[in-house]
């Protein structure tokens, strides 16, 4: 039996040791907890025991789950997002973190002003450029984060990237490390630092490197809730 309450007790000191380690405020640091796969009363545990914000990896999955729980939680997609699928988001999601093209954001930002929502967007940069990654080239960043600060009703917040999968957390930080750099190099340009203050980067296997690194998110599924199936 996963006790939710614990994992969450054992997450927050390993993000308040990194942040020590950093010389960071470790309350600088969101816990997001994705929930794909898992079961609506396991959700409901982690919203009891205190966690509000929830991430999903499929729209589909999300609109079967996010009505029938509690409406307090604070819900965002962190999986690949195709066209077609953005009208359904202003109905589920305050944030996005996977913008990756200026036709995507202009896609959802029309989504949004029809609903009268406002998306915190993030766009997702394929730092490493490996070719199985989805994301944006470094270089593309840009003209992506002008769209979302031209349209009304997106408010970009920041950047995402997910680095190739390894056994050595070690192996993610010059992929971490590029994406603050990425950030820094925009704000330097003149890009409002306001809108760039997040880096969500980090899951379970290496969020203490990434916090480390300067991660504003972490993502984080099996450390809250156990191994996907059990």
């Amino acid at each position: 039996m996963v006790d939710i309450g614990k994992n969450l007790d054992i997450l927050r000191r390993g993000i308040a040791a990194a942040a020590d380690r950093a010389g960071r405020d470790p309350g600088e640091v969101l816990i997001l907890a994705v929930s794909k796969t898992i079961p609506l009363e396991v959700i409901r545990e982690a919203a009891e025991a205190g966690q509000v914000h929830f991430g999903e990896n499929r729209v589909q999955e999300a609109r079967d789950k996010i009505p029938l729980l509690p409406s307090g939680l604070t819900w965002h997609l962190v999986g690949h997002l195709q066209s077609n699928k953005a009208k359904y988001c202003p109905d589920l999601f305050s944030w996005i973190h996977s913008i990756d093209s200026t036709a995507l954001a202009r896609e959802v930002a029309r989504r949004y002003r029809e609903s009268s929502a406002v998306c915190r967007a993030l766009i997702q940069v394929n730092v490493s450029g490996e070719d199985a990654k989805f994301g944006c080239s470094p270089d593309e960043t840009p003209g992506i984060l002008s769209v979302l600060l031209e349209e009304d009703a997106t408010e970009p917040v920041g950047l995402m990237t997910m680095p190739p999968f390894t056994d050595d957390p070690e192996d993610a930080r010059p992929h971490f490390r590029s994406l603050r750099v990425l950030r820094d190099r925009l704000v330097g340009e003149g890009y409002p630092k306001e809108n760039l203050r997040e880096l969500s980067m980090g899951m379970t296997g290496d969020f203490e490197v990434a916090v480390e690194e300067g991660a504003t998110i972490v993502r984080i599924g099996t450390a809250i809730f156990g191994p996907r199936g059990l």
